[in-house]
């Protein structure tokens, strides 16, 4: 594209071999391109975008995730390849130590490097969901204390939030997800979440602690293909039973975390998500 020349999508599209309506897709999705507008109001493509698709395309050759795959390459990078396990083991111990030493620096470190080597889901699956379960057992033997868990906490689930901005955009079926009254443990759930979305499914995100009023409210006025409620423990489903198995009148309802079991998703009437987080969003069906 010399000198910069901006191209209509029609030309834009055969020179970078991907259909329109995929480039508008990326470009609304993801925001990967940018164009300009032309006084008519036409887009107006540049060489940015055409090395963002480049890349975009490169990612995705890795079977990378669509949403994966635009977001390293916004930033100009092509996805490396998996490193496998002893990897994902260094990496863990690298955030493990960052915690420790509540060196905010090093820890964030570790979490660029993860996300640099693994595509989303995996990272989830094979470092923050072991690590963050670990973390809970070592405060549980005294191992860490409360700082450090609040330190882990804090960075991590704001890494996931930034993971999820526009999580809610696109065409797919709606998921509300909400922690019990009284739950606040939400990473779990942001990791589900971020994993759901993966698969194309828009996100509505309630968070830590929601009255199952505020979740029915929600529900008649989005109409979601499915609800999760979140709790680490039995008793927040159980203290609620009566709301939940009205909130199943309403919507179609799973529960999930530490606190659900098979019984007692039969007791309420509701669905149970009893893999972890990222195996459980691939066996969703809308």
């Amino acid at each position: 594209m010399a000198d910069d020349r901006r191209l209509r999508i029609g030309e834009f599209s055969r020179r970078v071999g991907v259909s329109p309506e995929l480039l508008r897709a990326w470009e609304t999705r993801y925001g990967l391109l940018r164009p300009e507008r032309s006084g008519g109001g036409l887009r107006l493509f540049s060489e940015q975008d055409e090395r963002r698709v480049g890349l975009m395309l490169e990612n995705l050759d890795t079977g990378m995730p669509a949403a994966e795959a635009a977001r390293l390459a916004i930033g100009g990078r092509i996805h490396g390849a998996n490193k496998g396990p002893r990897a994902s083991a260094e990496i863990e111990r690298a955030l493990s130590d960052g915690v420790e030493a509540l060196d905010e620096p090093m820890t964030q470190a570790a979490l660029d490097r993860l996300l640099d080597a693994f595509a989303l889901p995996q990272a989830l699956s094979e470092v923050i969901l072991p690590f963050l379960h670990r973390l809970g057992e070592r405060w549980a033997a005294t191992e860490v204390n409360v700082a450090q868990e609040h330190f882990a906490s804090n960075i991590i689930g704001g890494r996931l939030r930034t993971l999820a901005s526009g999580w809610g955009d696109g065409v797919g079926p709606r998921a509300v997800l909400a922690c019990q009254p009284g739950e606040r443990h939400d990473l779990g759930l942001l990791c589900f979440g971020l994993a759901l979305r993966e698969r194309g499914w828009r996100i509505t995100y309630l968070g830590a602690d929601t009255p199952l009023r505020d979740v029915a409210a929600v529900c008649g006025e989005l109409e979601p293909a499915i609800v999760v409620l979140c709790a680490v423990k039995p008793e927040r489903f159980r203290r609620h039973a009566e709301e939940i198995l009205g909130l199943g009148t309403q919507a179609r309802v799973a529960i999930g975390g530490a606190g659900a079991t098979r019984t007692l998703a039969g007791q309420l009437g509701v669905e149970l998500l009893e893999a972890d987080a990222v195996v459980a969003a691939s066996t969703l069906v809308p």
